[in-house]
């Protein structure tokens, strides 16, 4: 992201340095002398020409601009529903490790979740927001560790040496937009045996 930045940079910076008005006033002088009304009309048209395409240029570098910030920036409603994703997760990890256990709740698995739930703990508007104007870049610091511990937990259950075929039955689009919906959740956790929260 830093050398894009600094392309970009470079690129504003060049577009500034044109000095687009100084170019346009001597231009325009020069034709008050021009008798010649082609030439007067083909001389603006260059100048008209010049200016839409500094605009355009102008345009693309505020756009790809917009583009990186967009990349490290998350709306209010995004991290709230991202919280509530992570809950949802984090709610039937906690069951399926209870579940593989014969349903006793000992302290390894308390410990595990504690941790879990210090992640969600770090998914919240005001936390967020504040980490990034400090620059934070929430993507590679939660999207990254997250997808890494949950692929490694269904990595771990899994008994086959062919895990990513496995991960790619479990984890279905169908199964994300469950995650995804308060009411299908809670569908599906009664459907699994586990109505309570």
């Amino acid at each position: 992201m830093k050398e894009v930045m600094a392309g970009l940079a470079t690129q504003l910076a060049a577009l500034i340095g044109n000095e687009t008005v100084t170019a346009v006033n001597s231009k325009i002088a020069a034709m008050k002398t021009e008798k010649d009304i082609g030439k007067v009309k083909q001389n603006y048209e260059n100048i008209l020409n010049g200016l839409l395409n500094e605009r355009a240029e102008a345009l693309r570098i505020a756009q790809a601009y917009r583009d990186e910030l967009e990349k490290v920036e998350i709306s209010d409603e995004d991290i709230e529903h991202l919280h509530n994703t992570v809950e949802r997760l984090i709610e039937i990890i906690k069951n399926f490790l209870i579940k593989q256990n014969n349903g006793e709740d000992n302290q390894e698995i308390q410990e595990q979740i504690s941790s879990f739930e210090q992640i969600k703990e770090l998914i919240s508007v005001d936390t967020l927001k504040t980490m990034q104007l400090l620059g934070f870049n929430y993507k590679q610091a939660i999207g990254d560790p997250l997808t890494m511990i949950l692929r490694n937990f269904i990595l771990s259950k899994v008994p086959t040496s062919d895990n990513t075929e496995v991960i790619h039955k479990m984890i279905t689009p169908e199964m994300v937009e469950i995650l995804k919906n308060k009411n299908a959740y809670d569908n599906f956790k009664e459907l699994i045996g586990n109505p309570e929260n």
